[in-house]
């Protein structure tokens, strides 16, 4: 799984999971691009703008040459203010402008970044795209694990499913390219959560826990590797065994 003549991208980057992926990817030899809105990052590359991806994706080749791993990753986590109005979390309640913004970015931008490197990858014909998912794509939520009163919002749920069907449109599509798409899903990453919280995950996990970080991005660099040379559009779901009850 040796990455030393691969060039990745990762959006979202310098985000908590963006910054483990970096040094997974690095530690394995890649040359990684990290992108993202703010301060940190190599480049700069707003997902939801299309000619934020493309400037960012014509600098990025210009410097190295070519572009061989985009990783889609960055994404709007909605999470609950538990001293905020609980009720105001509800499905029912729940804000439309919170919706359309996770469409904007988690379902939206991950298309738009995914058309830009399609563009890119076609006349290389090679090019590998990992979509970055979450067992709330794949399976309904167990509330009970969300302190009362509050539940994981609806928009996470809904992009994140919407995330594994482009994952498929694109590996069917693109195959013939030699252009590969992969999702890794990813169940619940320790990140300083309460100890009632991670007990209650940890009933739901036949390992008993959420992932320690540095657990995500060994799948990841498979991903990006020759090593799944004959992998595409497949779901690589790396949960401690959440989905397999």
């Amino acid at each position: 799984m040796n990455l030393s003549n691969k060039v990745v991208v990762i959006t979202g980057g310098t985000g908590f999971l963006g910054e483990y992926f970096a040094k997974s990817l690095k530690d394995a030899g890649a040359t990684v691009v990290v992108t993202d809105r703010g301060e940190g990052a190599d480049a700069t590359l707003d997902v939801t703008s299309k000619e934020s991806i493309s400037s960012a994706f014509d600098k990025i080749i210009a410097e190295h040459g070519k572009i061989d791993v985009v990783v889609n990753n960055a994404a709007i986590d909605p999470k609950f203010d538990t001293a905020a109005d609980k009720n105001a979390t509800l499905f029912e309640n729940y804000p439309e402008e919170l919706i359309k913004k996770s469409l904007e970015v988690n379902l939206l931008g991950y298309t738009l970044v995914a058309q830009e490197a399609v563009k890119r990858m076609i006349p290389q014909k090679s090019g590998n795209i990992i979509n970055v998912s979450s067992i709330y794509g794949l399976v309904g939520p167990d509330q009970g694990i969300y302190p009362e009163g509050t539940q994981k919002p609806v928009d996470y749920f809904i992009t994140k499913g919407g995330v594994v069907m482009l994952t498929k449109f694109l590996a069917t599509t693109y195959g013939s390219k030699g252009i590969r798409v992969n999702t890794l899903t990813l169940g619940g990453v320790f990140k300083g959560h309460g100890k009632e919280f991670t007990d209650k995950y940890g009933e739901r996990t036949p390992l008993g826990r959420m992932a320690n970080p540095e657990e995500v991005g060994g799948p990841l660099v498979f991903l990006a590797s020759d090593a799944s040379s004959y992998m595409t559009g497949a779901n690589l779901i790396i949960d401690g065994g959440w989905t397999a009850w």
